[in-house]
């Protein structure tokens, strides 16, 4: 497994997200439980900028889970949504930022940008009808 959730939070959460909504704002708590403690991680997210602390305040949204769970998210790409219907995760407050924290976990390691795939295929249709590849 490589980073940690705690590792990720810590390094690459904080800072810019060009990728978040800009007219978006909210604070999140995640609630990280590790053989009967629990670690607190809030998150304030506004203006696509993210700040990390270690707070156990009220939040608008708390997520709360194991770190096993939290940790797969970071590794596997493991999608918050799915973890909150499968019951790994709990969820209490506005839902709608809980979407937010998906563009604040790496995807899955194997995963393409859509935008990417389109990009690649205009391209590769275009070089095909360039070369005599058009359909008469």
């Amino acid at each position: 497994m490589t980073a940690s959730a705690a590792d990720y939070l810590a390094c690459w959460v904080g800072g810019r997200h060009e990728d978040l909504p800009e007219n978006v704002s909210g604070t999140v708590r995640l609630d990280i439980r590790d053989d009967g403690s629990t670690d607190h991680w809030f998150l304030t997210i506004g203006d696509q900028q993210v700040g990390v602390s270690r707070s156990a305040e009220e939040a608008d949204l708390v997520v709360a889970g194991d770190r096993e769970v939290f940790d797969r998210l970071v590794a596997e790409g493991t999608h918050i949504g799915a973890a909150l219907v499968r019951n790994d995760v709990t969820a209490q407050g506005d839902l709608r930022l809980l979407m937010l924290l998906r563009r604040l976990f790496p995807g899955p390691p194997d995963a393409r940008h859509p935008r990417e795939v389109a990009v690649r295929a205009v391209a590769t249709h275009r070089t095909s009808e360039s070369h005599g590849g058009e359909r008469q």
